[in-house]
């Protein structure tokens, strides 16, 4: 326990991994390697900087001694000055060309830049994942018949696994646009106070190509496949609601997962992993509630409001730079990748200890196949000879007769009362033949299998855990 404040998503929802990844060590010592790898190619392109300054430079990036940077901060109000300084102190041999050219985007942005690709890619990892876990459960129960509901009414029968592919293809459709996102990401550089790149022009006395090879060095350096080709001071914050949006996408499918299971708990047919030792309520002891899906609900809701911050910060940025952006993206972004973070790592969690009560969903089906059935049975009959107006009659009868009872609190046989009832030209065996649940699912076990077979190579290949990326 602390006695600060700290963001429940850190301390208590999402992963260590993306923790870490968004800490203020890995955050100020990716400063300190790209102001590393800056000085390199600025040497490497003939500026007066020696492979000892860079060596001092490389054994300080992660000493970094913070109670200089906030000293610092607090005389010059502004925290990568203050960091230069701290940096300077270490490596006093280097002190005078860190920074050299460079504004404080170059740091700031690229690290963003740098810390999004790998969150993205975490992200990533998580949902093939999820999805890896949800195909093993759609093929485990491809066939088994189930109510479906239309309006939350019950419907034509459909199949367990069928419900889960249309989960999973939610999931793909996000899949792809994390992808469309990745591919789109490139690097800010090093482009000066407005983009211009004045200050290198300046530095290699007016070659451009020079200019352009220190860029492409630094993407390079950084996994990067370029830069982008104009900005500003900073890189299009265009980028970061696309970000959100690709982030806002996850949490609704999840949401919409977690709903699912939510209702279909209520009905005891299927339930999320309940603990041994788990406590439902403080007050009433047998309560088992869904807290995994309710939690990925309530998380998702957070995440997608935060996207909104993407749509609005793009959307009001002037010309070249302002600054109205800054204290807005310091916390939207790790957040939103956090709490993406926690959705996946629930919903992975309920996926992989899914509980199907197959004797509760085969007794709401058998309550249901009835009205399903209705429909053959008096195409039977007619052929049978009866009379199609009549036989109709009667079945609307004892159809509002069985729901009636239900609804008055019976638990009727509607196989039994139909053949009781005598209003049939049908045998028994013709009846409860045509109660086989199967009948009803149409293609269901068939589009499970297709589906699979055509969406597994795209995630069934993909590495099941993510480290973040050393740089």
């Amino acid at each position: 326990m602390t006695d600060q404040y700290e963001s429940p998503l850190s301390a208590r929802y999402a992963s260590e991994e993306m923790v870490r990844l968004f800490s203020s060590d890995n955050r100020y010592q990716t400063w300190r390697k790209l102001w590393v790898e800056l000085a390199k190619a600025e040497k490497e392109l003939g500026l007066p900087i020696t492979a000892g300054q860079i060596a001092e430079m490389e054994s300080h990036i992660r000493d970094i001694d913070y109670d200089i940077v906030r000293s610092r901060e607090k005389e010059v109000k502004h925290d990568v000055m203050a960091h230069i300084y701290a940096f300077g102190k270490a490596a006093p041999s280097a002190s005078g060309i860190i920074h050299l050219g460079a504004t404080s985007c170059y740091v700031t942005d690229n690290t963003d830049l740098i810390l999004y690709r790998q969150a993205l890619l975490f992200i990533r990892a998580q949902i093939c994942s999820l999805l890896s876990s949800l195909a093993e459960f759609a093929g485990r129960y491809s066939g088994l018949p189930t109510v479906g509901y239309t309006h939350y009414q019950p419907a034509q029968l459909v199949t367990v696994g069928k419900r889960a592919t249309l989960w999973m293809q939610d999931l793909l459709l996000d899949l792809r646009t994390l992808d469309s996102v990745l591919g789109e990401l490139l690097f800010l550089g090093c482009r000066g106070a407005t983009g211009t790149e004045a200050s290198f022009m300046e530095l290699f006395e007016g070659d451009s190509e020079k200019v352009d090879a220190l860029n492409g060095m630094l993407a390079s350096s950084f996994g990067f496949p370029g830069i982008f080709p104009v900005c500003g001071q900073t890189y299009p914050r265009k980028v970061d609601s696309l970000i959100l949006n690709a982030l806002s996408g996850v949490a609704q499918s999840c949401s919409r997962f977690a709903t699912d299971i939510r209702l279909l708990q209520h009905d005891h047919q299927i339930e999320e992993p309940f603990g041994s030792l788990q406590v439902g309520s403080s007050a009433m002891a047998y309560k088992q509630n869904p807290v995994r899906c309710e939690r990925i609900c309530s998380l998702s809701r957070y995440l997608m409001v935060t996207s909104m911050n993407g749509a609005l910060t793009a959307s009001s940025q002037w010309f070249e730079r302002t600054l109205d952006d800054s204290a807005n993206r310091r916390i939207a972004l790790p957040e939103a990748f956090l709490c993406a973070d926690a959705i996946l790592r629930l919903a992975v969690n309920v996926t992989q200890g899914l509980r199907v009560n197959e004797p509760v969903i085969r007794k709401a089906v058998d309550r249901q196949v009835f009205f399903a059935a209705t429909e053959n049975l008096l195409m039977k009959s007619v052929k049978k000879g009866g009379d199609r107006q009549q036989l109709h009659e009667a079945i609307r009868g004892i159809t509002v007769q069985i729901e009636e009872e239900i609804k008055s609190g019976g638990d009727p046989d509607p196989c039994a009362v139909l053949i009781a009832s005598g209003c049939l030209p049908l045998s028994e065996e013709e009846i409860r033949e045509s109660m086989d649940a199967a009948r009803y699912t149409g293609r269901c076990e068939e589009q499970v299998k297709t589906f699979l077979r055509t969406v597994l190579p795209l995630f069934s290949q993909e590495k099941k855990e993510f480290s973040p990326i050393e740089i």
